[in-house]
């Protein structure tokens, strides 16, 4: 699995030749790339160019005589590279940093550059920035580029029987509250940077998503991946308003027509013992288990809404979220969270 896209920092004195000669010329010679300035201006006291190969690659590259104390390592001459292409010999030894790492004027640049190629290359993703921005490390990574793109332009991010732009609704609603954006290389990256496509590593991927949505309309504070003493890490810390705490491990049945399991109660109490048969079980208990059943169509969520079964696990709730935002759930056990807000109990 490859990473998201990070920036590479070079200390040292750098300038127009000597990118030419050092970066330029190598991809040049290699891939067949074309530079020119950046497509918007890079931050004050910085130069910067913009590389573009002929395999339809890209890679920036800024440089400054005097960074400030705000930079890495303690400031002075360096540059930053940031690219989902081939690294020129030049820069194999630099040191990798994630986006927020980066100081935030050369970031933010870097964010503008990156998101008016992907907008210019995927138009539909124009109409949802904080999509567009909280995705932007793996829609722009070297491997996973294609394959999240596609997620949401061909598969409505996992719902059934929904449009893109539905889909699309629901996430940037609920993205442009902010709650996550602390979180976002480390939940962004869970969807994935392989070049092989992974509906169901992705699918259940944004069951963390939706559990992260309900718990915000529930109005509670979360923390994502939390470590405890087994060694494991579990998906959510949920802060209740008296001071405590409770953990939430999210699991997401893929749909019935990608997997063995003939029928919903079989399908969610396979992947329910998955999870309880290792990291819930080494834990011992205190942790609220949520079963996303959105990638469920009508039919298999009427069922299990029906017969409302023990999926092997207490507490826990059983949900389903659509497009719409509307959410049906049951529960099993003790809950110890109020979540009358957030879902419709069925």
């Amino acid at each position: 699995m490859a990473r998201p896209l990070r920036f590479r920092y070079a200390p040292g004195s750098w300038s127009r030749s000597r990118v030419e000669s050092d970066v330029y010329r190598p991809l040049d010679s290699n891939l067949g790339a074309t530079m020119d300035d950046p497509w918007f201006k890079p931050p004050d006291g910085y130069e910067a160019v913009r590389l573009d190969m002929d395999d339809g690659s890209l890679a920036l590259f800024c440089w400054t005589d005097d960074e400030g104390p705000d930079g890495l390592n303690g400031g002075g001459p360096a540059g930053y590279w940031l690219g989902n292409t081939e690294t020129p010999s030049s820069l194999w030894r630099t040191d990798k940093y994630a986006f927020e790492a980066a100081p935030y004027p050369v970031r933010r640049w870097a964010e503008r550059e990156l998101l008016a190629g992907l907008h210019d290359e995927e138009p539909w993703l124009a109409d949802y920035p904080h999509v567009s921005w909280y995705f932007l490390t793996v829609f722009c990574s070297k491997d996973g580029a294609g394959t999240t793109r596609e997620f949401f332009r061909e598969h409505a991010a996992g719902f059934p029987d929904a449009t893109r732009e539905a889909a699309l609704d629901f996430y940037e609603e609920f993205l442009d509250t902010g709650v996550l954006d602390p979180y976002r290389e480390e939940m962004a990256s869970k969807l994935g940077t392989s070049e092989y496509f992974d509906e169901t590593r992705m699918t259940a991927t944004m069951g963390e998503f939706d559990v992260a949505r309900l718990l915000t309309l529930a109005d509670y504070e979360i923390v994502p991946e939390i470590e405890v003493t087994t060694d494991h890490v579990i998906d959510y810390r949920v802060e209740r308003g008296d001071g405590t705490s409770t953990l939430v491990e999210v699991t997401r049945p893929v749909a019935l027509n990608r997997r063995s399991a003939n029928n919903p109660l079989t399908a969610i109490r396979d992947t329910v013992q998955t999870k309880t048969s290792g990291q819930l079980e080494e834990h011992g208990g205190g942790v609220t288990l949520f079963v996303d059943c959105s990638s469920f169509r009508d039919d298999a969520w009427a069922a299990l809404r029906g017969e409302q079964p023990d999926v092997g696990h207490r507490p826990a709730v059983v949900f389903r979220s659509r497009p719409d935002g509307r959410t049906e759930a049951y529960s099993r056990g003790s809950v110890p969270l109020e979540l009358d807000d957030a879902v419709e109990w069925v």
